[in-house]
């Protein structure tokens, strides 16, 4: 059986060009478990085959996830010596998800993989299949179609891109064929309950104080359908966390009985972050996104905003106002 047979061909096409290039896998700013799950995995699969190939990203890999790193070379911007590199990228939407220093130091990208509905295949190949629950799972797929016998080290990657991405195999792209890639997985070494400790049981307590807080701002708008919490700069100083713990606290907002849409917004230094997430496809929340310079899925999708909370705000409710009023929810 065969899961993609014609973009995995083009996959294994495309690697075969390869054999005499240093070769750098790119993720996204403020990297999660499916973007540093399908780094490793990519990484280790060109590595592998006696490919040269690091990956690279702009911001640090959070804690919770640097343990699956292993052996897997990884570097910073500033530790890379030239630009004589062919470059990948994974999980990212748009070019300029990487971070503005790396899109400077590499204009161009040979491939592309990624699995959300809002990409703009800025790369020279682009290997997009939005029907993927994960960018992890695409990988899976290709490597199980080449018959590439991975270690455990790379199973184990791929299958944290995948719980995290389908949050836990509770989000609406979870399908049988999701279970039956991760059963492979775990026949290739992925260990379950290795990765579940590894991500929800190691929490600080300064992130679980970062959370009161978030709950603590919670604001209930058209008639509970959507609920938005904040975190500003000021909570990571008094509970001694960084961005990176408020890794997927946008899913209490959602949690709520009634609510359609959950909101994060991250005051950062006169910054904003937004995160969107939805229970339903059919809300689009890419869409929100992409009316602030964002994108994602039709579930879950983020952005950024230059200016204030109080002058955000109003143009967010705003934007969610038309946009429901357009999807005709009542």
């Amino acid at each position: 059986m065969s899961y993609f047979p014609g973009e995995s061909e083009s996959f294994k096409q495309l690697i075969g060009q390869l054999s005499n290039e240093s070769v750098l896998i790119l993720g996204h700013r403020r990297p999660d478990g499916d973007c540093v799950g399908s780094q490793i995995a990519l990484t280790r699969f060109l590595l592998s085959l006696g490919i040269d190939a690091r990956a690279v990203n702009h911001d640090p890999i959070p804690r919770t996830l640097s343990r699956f790193v292993a052996d897997t070379p990884f570097a910073r911007p500033g530790e890379i010596d030239d630009s004589n590199n062919l470059v990948m990228t994974v999980d990212c939407a748009d070019h300029e998800r990487v971070g503005e220093d790396l899109v400077k130091t590499f204009p161009k990208v040979f491939l592309n993989i990624d699995h959300h509905i809002s990409n703009t295949k800025f790369a020279r190949y682009n290997l997009i299949l939005p029907e993927a629950s994960a960018t992890a799972e695409i990988l899976a797929k290709f490597f199980f179609d080449a018959g590439y016998e991975m270690d455990k080290r790379t199973a184990e990657a791929l299958y944290l891109g995948i719980s995290t991405d389908t949050g836990q195999f509770c989000h609406s792209g979870t399908n049988a064929s999701v279970f039956e890639v991760c059963r492979k997985l775990c026949d290739a070494g992925a260990s379950p309950s290795k990765v579940a400790h590894e991500l929800y049981e190691r929490e600080k307590p300064g992130r679980i104080q970062l959370l009161q807080k978030f709950l603590s701002t919670f604001q209930m708008e058209f008639d509970g359908k959507v609920c938005i919490g904040s975190v500003y700069e000021e909570f990571y100083l008094e509970t001694g966390t960084q961005p990176e713990d408020c890794e997927n606290f946008v899913d209490y907002a959602r949690s709520l009985e009634g609510v359609q849409i959950g909101v994060l917004l991250e005051d950062r230094k006169g910054a904003l972050k937004g995160s969107f997430r939805a229970k339903n496809e059919k809300f689009r929340v890419d869409l929100l996104a992409k009316h602030f310079g964002g994108g994602g899925h039709s579930c879950a999708a983020g952005f950024n905003f230059e200016g204030k909370m109080s002058d955000f705000y109003p143009q967010l409710i705003n934007v969610l106002g038309k946009h429901l009023e357009i999807l005709k929810v009542k």
